[in-house]
């Protein structure tokens, strides 16, 4: 964070100083909620959850070198105490960023969020300092915390914005105003509390309306939803995606033979010829969308190009791969999941395996509502239809529509089998996967399939794996 006094943060956050000894005492390190991230000069900002109470870890903090706490009630050691520590930590944050002279790029979307935003970091990077949130810190209390971790070195500011209903996105930027905002998709995640894509529409587009004139809105121009939210904007909008009518656009989309995307990248200043690290088609569009700010801020397309090609995944069990010793390939996509990232990850699993036996492991997709049974039943159905050599379905009724789906789909759906938890999923693959396979694991978060693409990791380190 930018070095500001005890005092002078107190007074931003209408907090009281408690033991505090001199007010003038700066805070030249990071300001964080976990006791374990606290370094010499922290902010230590205690929250109370539902099992763990920050301010039970106060003495300990200080020990390891935290100049104060931010806090609801003394605690014996410096601290600042606040009505509201939430609140405090959105007015610190809504402070430190109108102190910046940084360019804050905001994103949100039903899908992508993450990895667009790690194409994007990875991009501006190499024009500027970038800070950028890490994984998906993107609510009410990681956006802040992000926006605190920059230094006055930092020329570019990108912030993930999630949603989980109306109000939500308007908050988040009343906290950190953005320069440029960035809206991928509207798909069906969180539909269940939402109501319908049209609500959800509603709540991403809160992002573009609060740019200023002089700003940009970079909308996905392959998306109806996202394309209409440019009359919610008084800023410049530039458009995205394989559209002829798009700004940054690509064309002749390919993938390689590992399932690499490769394709030609055209943007107002010239083109040049992208190929991707990352797996799947889906990334196209998140590359798009980078491309589009980095040309915003000035950067040229081969430039561009040439830090899209060179980009990795920064963020765990998004589309991680894995190729063991023995020949089979684990990829780790369990992170989240939700219909569209289903059906990109089935289609980037297709890809990578073409010549070789094919294994989805997939489990409950979350917050679905009443389209549950009928979204479920159609990935099961597309795995199908994908050729994917087997569906091993986890868990309990939502497992039981993808694998019913995938069954009902077609003579290759009785390949599909149903289990009932991770560890039955990994001793049936422990058992039967064979060298040259691959593997795709994915659930929404709820489900912990992570522990499965660990165990199978693991499995082929140790030589546990039948040759077959």
């Amino acid at each position: 964070m930018i070095a500001l006094s005890l005092a002078e943060i107190a007074e931003v956050v209408g907090g009281q100083t408690h033991d505090i000894p001199d007010p003038s005492v700066q805070v030249t390190g990071p300001v964080v909620r976990d006791s374990r991230e606290v370094e010499p000069g922290s902010l230590f900002v205690a929250f109370v959850g539902e099992r763990v109470d920050g301010h039970d870890f106060a003495d300990a903090v200080v020990g390891a070198g935290a100049v104060a706490l931010l806090a609801s009630r003394p605690v014996g050691v410096p601290a600042i105490v606040v009505d509201d520590v939430q609140s405090a930590l959105g007015a610190l944050a809504r402070h430190v960023v109108r102190r910046l002279g940084a360019t804050l790029v905001a994103l949100t979307g039903s899908a992508g969020k993450t990895s667009t935003k790690d194409l994007i970091a990875q991009v501006l990077s190499r024009k500027a300092p970038t800070v950028f949130t890490p994984g998906s810190f993107n609510n009410e209390i990681g956006l802040p915390l992000t926006a605190l971790s920059a230094t006055d070195e930092t020329r570019f500011l990108v912030l993930e914005m999630g949603a989980r209903g109306i109000g939500h996105i308007r908050y988040l930027t009343d906290l950190t105003p953005p320069q440029i905002g960035l809206v991928l998709n509207v798909g069906t995640a969180h539909i269940g509390e939402f109501g319908g894509r049209e609500q959800i529409a509603q709540a991403k587009g809160e992002l573009v309306e609060a740019l200023p004139e002089d700003g940009a809105a970079i909308l996905n121009a392959d998306d109806p939803l996202v394309r209409a939210m440019a009359s919610r904007t008084k800023a410049k909008v530039i458009l995205f995606g394989e559209s002829g009518e798009a700004d940054v656009r690509a064309e002749n989309v390919r993938l390689t033979d590992s399932g690499q995307p490769a394709f030609s990248l055209h943007t107002p200043s010239g083109c040049s010829e992208v190929t991707m690290r990352l797996y799947g088609e889906h990334h196209v569009s998140n590359a798009l969308a980078a491309a589009a700010v980095a040309h915003e801020l000035g950067m040229s397309a081969d430039e561009i190009a040439t830090a899209l090609s060179e980009a990795g995944s920064l963020s765990r069990w998004r589309m991680e791969v894995t190729e063991r010793p023995d020949g089979v390939t684990i990829v780790n996509d369990a992170y989240n999941a939700n219909p569209e990232s289903m059906r990109a990850a089935l289609r980037a699993l297709a890809a990578m395996g073409k010549g070789r036996r094919t294994w989805a492991v997939l489990g409950k997709m979350a917050e679905l509502g009443d389209e549950a049974l009928a979204e479920h039943d159609a990935v099961g159905r597309l795995a199908v239809r994908l050729n994917v050599g087997k569906l091993v379905a986890v868990g309990g009724r939502e497992a039981s529509w993808l694998q019913l789906g995938a069954y009902n789909e077609g003579s290759w759906g009785e390949e599909s089998v149903h289990v009932s938890d991770a560890q039955a999923a990994v001793d049936l693959l422990r058992s039967e996967l064979r060298p040259g396979d691959v593997v795709l694991v994915k659930a929404s978060r709820s489900v912990g399939l992570e522990s499965v693409a660990q165990a199978l990791v693991e499995a082929g380190t140790e030589g546990e794996v039948a040759a077959r």
